[in-house]
Order: structure tokens, then C-alpha cells, then sequence
């Protein structure tokens, strides 16, 4: 992570913070966050983004303080990165990397790190996805709508990355990611309701309607019903989408070539909205 960074607009180092100005969020995970792409110094879907993180403090407004309200309005927020991207010249102008909105105890920190460091050969190559979880949620928590600081949950998980299912024995999400699967002629993601994060991508790609040939439709989706899967990829704002060469032991040679289209799709989306 670099160490020039932002709290409630103000462009600060990260060395400078205060723990007592995010306790709540520190000692108790009450608060939200968002990562989204930097590319030539401009955010993709910044205001999709930003109107999450307002729907989960408004969700939530007794547990989590927020802040003023101008300090994420959409314009501010592009002002402020702006002014951290001069300010360090190891961001620069034209940086290529993840922004993180956090949201606690009234303030707002912005913070920036690098693309994975497999980025690039996951674009290529894309990632088994080997392993799964049927019951590590359950059916309509709601708290999983929402990007929480109390993320150690997924975080714990990230590195195995397992199909998270809920106990009727359906897919929900991957620790940082939506999943979406061919079954027959269409483009299945499991709804809100499983439980999952209503991801960014996730929701250009419903709103879209169409990858290809393929209609994108939001519905549940069992375990049982990944035999018949012919291709997958997973989705988050970081890397768009990566192809899932084999699931849970099953090759799917068609998931790369999807990955490229659902990533082409996206580009174009994020295009018309910069």
C-alpha cells in the first residue's frame, strides 16, 4: 500500500493516522468499504461505488456513524484522489492501480496499493476453483449485502478462494467475488438473497442484459447443478472477470473465452460512464 492517503478529503500519510479517529470501525468492524480500479488515473464506476457504500450507512444507521455527506459526494471524491495522485509521485498522474474507500466513525479514509502482483497471468490463464463450502451461510443474512470492515470472514478464506453455499445447498459468492456460470444457453448468478455482495461488476453485467449470445439472469443456483455448468468466471472491481479453467475437478475450456468477452463488455460500460 503506498503511503500518501486521504482522510475526509484531506491528503495526509499513512503513517500520520490516528487510531482513535476509526476506533469503532478498528475495534469493532462498524463500517463499510469499496476497492474499485484506477486506470490512467481515473476511477471505474466510481459513482456505482459510492452509491453503495451511502446505501450501507443508510442501511445500517445506528451502528455506524457517517460521515458529512459532501465527503462522498461524487465530485469530492474525484478531487480528492486527484490531489493524492499529484501529491506522491510515486501514484502520479496517470496510476494504474485499486483505490479503498473506508467509511467509519463519521470519516472517510481513501488509500491506494498496487494491481495483485498475479493480475496479468490470471488474465491469461485464469484460477481453479477447486474447493467448497455448501453451509458457510445462511439464507437471507443480510449483513452479507454489504462490504463490512468485519471482513475477516472472507479474508480467512481468500487464499483457498471456496464456492461459499448457504445451508439449502446453494452457491453464493467466493470470498471477493460474484460467480457466474453457463448452464445450457444463459448466464446464471445466484441472487442477493443466497446471500452475496452486490458487486459492482456483478451488477453492469445484469443491468447489460447480454454477454455474447448469452442472456445474464440472477437465480438460484445448487451445488448439484454445477455438473452441467460448460463454462464459469468470477467478477469483483479489481480484476473483472477471471476465467475458471476447472471447477471443483471439472475442466470448463470455454471459461477463459468468456472471462474475455464479460471483460470486454465491462470496458466498454465503464467507457461510456468516465
Amino acid at each position: 500500500m503506498f503511503s500518501t492517503v486521504a482522510v475526509d478529503g484531506a491528503v495526509r500519510s499513512w503513517e500520520d493516522l490516528r487510531l482513535q479517529d476509526f476506533a469503532q470501525g478498528f475495534f469493532f468492524g462498524a463500517g463499510f468499504f469499496t476497492t474499485f480500479r484506477i486506470e490512467a488515473g481515473a476511477p471505474w464506476f466510481l459513482a456505482r461505488h459510492l452509491w453503495r457504500l451511502r446505501s450501507s450507512l443508510a442501511a445500517y444507521p445506528h451502528a455506524v456513524r457517517p460521515p458529512p455527506h459532501e465527503f462522498l459526494a461524487e465530485d469530492a471524491v474525484r478531487e480528492t484522489l486527484q490531489r493524492c495522485l499529484r501529491a506522491d509521485a510515486a501514484l502520479g498522474p496517470d496510476f494504474h492501480g485499486v483505490g479503498k474507500l473506508s467509511v467509519s466513525d463519521g470519516h472517510v479514509l481513501l488509500t491506494f496499493r498496487e494491481h495483485a502482483p498475479e493480475s496479468e497471468r490470471l488474465r491469461h490463464e485464469g484460477r481453479a476453483l477447486d474447493t467448497w463450502e455448501p453451509g458457510a451461510y445462511r439464507g437471507g443474512e443480510s449483513t452479507l449485502n454489504h462490504k463490512g470492515l468485519a471482513y475477516f470472514r472472507q479474508y480467512a478464506r481468500m487464499e483457498r478462494l471456496p464456492l461459499l453455499g448457504n445451508e439449502a445447498g446453494e452457491v453464493c459468492e467466493l470470498p471477493t467475488a460474484n460467480v457466474f456460470c453457463v448452464l445450457g444457453e444463459t448466464l446464471v448468478t445466484p441472487p442477493l438473497s443466497s446471500p452475496c455482495l452486490p458487486g459492482i461488476i456483478r451488477e453492469v453485467l445484469l443491468e447489460a442484459g447480454q454477454v455474447g449470445t448469452l442472456p445474464v439472469v440472477e437465480r438460484a443456483l445448487p451445488f448439484e447443478q454445477l455438473t452441467a455448468v460448460s463454462a464459469c468466471v468470477f467478477t469483483n472491481a479489481a480484476m473483472l472477470a477471471t476465467g475458471v479453467p476447472r471447477l471443483l475437478g471439472r475442466a470448463l475450456p470455454g471459461s477463459l473465452a468468456l472471462a474475455q468477452e464479460v471483460r470486454a463488455r465491462v470496458e466498454a460500460v465503464a467507457a461510456r460512464e468516465r
